[in-house]
C-alpha cells in the first residue's frame, strides 16, 4: 500500500498514473472512488484508503458511480509476490471460477482448497469465491453502464445463471441495483463497446509499428490509432477492434462474440494482449537503476501479446532464423491455407488439429521445422497442460529456449523472461557496451527482464 501522503497528494492532483494503486473511500458518503475521481475531493479527516477496490467495498463503502471503480486499469502491485496468487486472480478474472467448485479449480491449480483459501485471506482479505463474484458484478457493472444489453444477457455475460441471482448478489455486493447504475449510464449506440483503461505512460506507437510490423492479412487489421483481430477462445467466435483513446488513457475495445458467456475470458485476454494492468513507471524506475546512465530508457513501453500461447509457439517456430517479414510472410500463409471458416469464409489462427493433421505444403521451408510445427500441435492435442507449461516443448525436436521464451513472454506475457541469444538483443547489448563502455546484466533487472527485452530491441 502506498504511504499516506501519496496517496493524499495523488487524490487532490487526480495524478492518473495511480489510477488503480489505491481507491478512496469517503465516510460521509459511504462511497469509494478512483484516484482521478471528478467529484469535488473531500477533506482529509472524512478519507480512507484502500489498496483495492474489493476491500473498500469490503468495509461497507459502495462504488462511485462517476468514476466507476470497477473501471480502474489492475493494480499489480497489490498482488505480493505469490506466483500461485497471481495466477489464481488471472485465472479468476477470466471466469474459471464461475463454472466450478473451488475444490476443482484448486486442483487445476495444483493446491489444496484450504491453502488456496489462506493465501486469498492473507494478501487480498477475503475468500477466492467472494473474490470471483466481486469481479462478476464489476464486470456486470461496466455492461450496465457502457452498452444496451438487456439485463438477461448481461446476467450471462457476467457469468451468473439466472437473472434473480444476478440482481440478489449486484444488490448485495455493491449496495446499488442494476437499474440504478444502468439510469446513470450515457450509451450512444446498441454496439457491444467497452473501454479497458490503462495507467500512463503507454507508448502506442511503438506498440502499434511492432504490431504492424507482424501482421497478418486477413487475421488482423490496424489503422493510426486502433489494432483488431479474429480470435477464438473455449468454443466462441468473434472479432475486436481496440482504439486508443490517449486523452482518456484507455481502449475503447468494439466487441463481436458469438457466446456472451465467454465476453469475461475475452476481455482479460484483450487487456492482457494490449498489457493494461501494466505500472510503467514501477517498471522503468526498477531498469533504470541497474541500466548505465547513459541509456536511452523508452517510458510507457508494454510487451504486445499474442491470442494465445499456441499460436506465439508456432510464430516463434516460423520465426527461426528468419527476418521478421519473413515470419510474417510464412504465418500468413500457414493462416490463409488452413484457417479459414468452411461457413463464413473469415479467417482464425489454425487451431491444433488442423496444424497437425496438415502436411504444411503451403509453406516453402525445411522438413525437419515442419515437422516441429505438426509435434508442437500434437503436443497441445495431447497435453493439457501443455498452454500452462511451455518448458515441456522442450522434449520437441526443433524447439529451443528462444522458442520456448518467446512463447511465454508473448503468449503468456510474462513479465521476466530475457530472451537470451535473439541477435537483436544480442546486437543491442554490444552496441551499448561499445557506445557507454558498460556492460548489461540482465539477472538485476529481474522481475522485468521482458520489459527489458524490448528496451534492447526498442535502441535498434
Amino acid at each position: 500500500m502506498l504511504s499516506q501522503e501519496i496517496c493524499h497528494q495523488a487524490r487532490l492532483s487526480r495524478d492518473a498514473r495511480f489510477d488503480g494503486s489505491f481507491f478512496t473511500a469517503v465516510k460521509t458518503t459511504g462511497i469509494y472512488c478512483r484516484s482521478i475521481c471528478p467529484a469535488t475531493p473531500p477533506k482529509a479527516s472524512n478519507v480512507e484508503y484502500y489498496p483495492t477496490a474489493h476491500q473498500a467495498a469490503q468495509a461497507g463503502f459502495r462504488p462511485c458511480l462517476r468514476c466507476r471503480p470497477d473501471s480502474a486499469p489492475q493494480s499489480a502491485a497489490w498482488l505480493g509476490n505469490q506466483a500461485l496468487l497471481n495466477r489464481a486472480i488471472k485465472c479468476i478474472d477470466a471466469g474459471d471460477l464461475t463454472h466450478q467448485t473451488l475444490t476443482e479449480f484448486a486442483e487445476y491449480l495444483g493446491v489444496s482448497d484450504r491453502y488456496l483459501r489462506q493465501l486469498f485471506v492473507k494478501y487480498i482479505g477475503t475468500a477466492p469465491k467472494a473474490y470471483a463474484l466481486y469481479q462478476q458484478c464489476l464486470m456486470a457493472k461496466q455492461l450496465l453502464h457502457q452498452t444496451r444489453m438487456p439485463i438477461n444477457q448481461i446476467a450471462l455475460a457476467a457469468g451468473f445463471n439466472s437473472v434473480r441471482r444476478f440482481n440478489d448478489c449486484f444488490n448485495k455486493t455493491l449496495q446499488l441495483t442494476p437499474s440504478q447504475v444502468r439510469h446513470s449510464g450515457t450509451v450512444s449506440n446498441d454496439e457491444l463497446v467497452l473501454k479497458l483503461s490503462y495507467r500512463p505512460p503507454y507508448d502506442w506507437p511503438r506498440m502499434r509499428d511492432f504490431l504492424q510490423a507482424r501482421m497478418i492479412a486477413g487475421l488482423e487489421s490496424i489503422e493510426t490509432k486502433s489494432w483488431g483481430r479474429t480470435f477464438e477462445l473455449n468454443g466462441c467466435q468473434g472479432s475486436f477492434v481496440a482504439e486508443h483513446l490517449p486523452n482518456q488513457h484507455a481502449f475503447a475495445v468494439r466487441i463481436n462474440c458469438s457466446d456472451l458467456s465467454q465476453l469475461r475470458p475475452v476481455l482479460q485476454n484483450i487487456r492482457r494482449i494490449l498489457d493494461l494492468g501494466t505500472d510503467s513507471l514501477l517498471i522503468e524506475q526498477h531498469l533504470s537503476t541497474h541500466l548505465p546512465m547513459d541509456f536511452q530508457l523508452k517510458s510507457g513501453l508494454r510487451i504486445p501479446g499474442i491470442w494465445s500461447v499456441f499460436e506465439a509457439g508456432i510464430r516463434a517456430i516460423l520465426g527461426q532464423q528468419v527476418t521478421v517479414q519473413a515470419a510474417t510472410n510464412l504465418v500468413t500463409q500457414l493462416v490463409t491455407e488452413l484457417g479459414a471458416n468452411a461457413f463464413t469464409g473469415q479467417l482464425y489462427f489454425p487451431t491444433a488439429e488442423a496444424v497437425a493433421q496438415s502436411q504444411l505444403s503451403c509453406l516453402k521451408m525445411p522438413a525437419a521445422r515442419k515437422q516441429s510445427l505438426r509435434a508442437l500441435a500434437q503436443h497441445f492435442i495431447d497435453a493439457p497442460q501443455a498452454a500452462q507449461n511451455p518448458e515441456t516443448w522442450l522434449s520437441i525436436k526443433g524447439i529451443g529456449p528462444w522458442t520456448v521464451n518467446y512463447a511465454k513472454m508473448r503468449g503468456q506475457n510474462d513479465p521476466d523472461v530475457f530472451l537470451a541469444g535473439d541477435v537483436g538483443v544480442n546486437k543491442a547489448i554490444i552496441n551499448n557496451k561499445t557506445a557507454t563502455q558498460q556492460t548489461i546484466e540482465p539477472e538485476l533487472m529481474s522481475p522485468w527482464r521482458s520489459y527489458l527485452t524490448f528496451q534492447l530491441w526498442s535502441q535498434l
